[in-house]
């Protein structure tokens, strides 16, 4: 009976110790497998933090770079440009000199001629108003207009100018649109070249052309 007794015990040791054993067994796998999860969460966490910062951080400074720099001297040049322009110019654009065709086209639309001349002490209205509109209408179309002053032996009158590319330096008197070829020494009135149906008579006053001035 004493081994059946040995036997019993010797099972009952095994079984102590495998139960034990399976236990130690799953307590350890839990621990490990904790503590492998929380070191391999946090170093995987670190390593894909850091590349992805990284890699954010040159793509989005690559493309923000780009970006910025494009529309940066998109905007720089178009500021630029207009205060250089404005700066060059005063106006914001360049004068030119017309065609002769270009200026009678213009004198043909501008309105000037259609103001009444007035000499009157209020509300005057004469030949160095008119001059000055056209010149300015001229300008604000872009072309280069000269006001010209005639002057006589009393007094004198004011007409316009255009340096056209083709026929050169050009007069228009701004009261009638007509073309006029002011000489020193001529009188003014036959300077003029006449509307169709139109001639000019000598005035009552002396308009001999003492000098010529053309002003721009």
């Amino acid at each position: 009976m004493s081994w059946i007794k040995w036997v019993i015990v010797s099972l009952a040791i095994v079984l102590v110790v495998g139960a034990g054993g399976l236990v130690l067994y799953h307590a350890a796998y839990a621990w490990g497998d904790a503590a492998g999860y929380g070191r391999g969460y946090s170093s995987g966490w670190e390593i894909g933090h850091n590349s992805g910062e990284q890699a954010g951080y040159s793509d989005g400074y690559a493309s923000g770079k780009e970006e910025g720099y494009g529309l940066g001297q998109t905007d720089g040049y178009n500021e630029g440009y207009d205060q250089g322009l404005e700066a060059g110019t005063g106006h914001g654009y360049t004068l030119r000199d017309p065609t002769y065709k270009e200026a009678v086209s213009f004198l043909k639309r501008d309105k000037t001629s259609d103001n009444e001349y007035n000499d009157d002490d209020y509300g005057v209205y004469v030949c160095t108003h008119f001059s000055r509109d056209v010149c300015n209408n001229a300008e604000a179309e872009g072309l280069r207009c000269a006001l010209v002053h005639l002057i006589y032996p009393q007094g004198g009158h004011a007409i316009v100018a255009f340096d056209t590319v083709d026929e050169g330096l050009v007069c228009f008197d701004a009261i009638t649109d007509e073309r006029a070829n002011p000489e020193v020494g001529k009188h003014y009135y036959k300077c003029v070249v006449p509307r169709e149906g139109y001639y000019y008579l000598p005035p009552d006053f002396d308009d001999t052309i003492m000098d010529i001035l053309v002003i721009w």
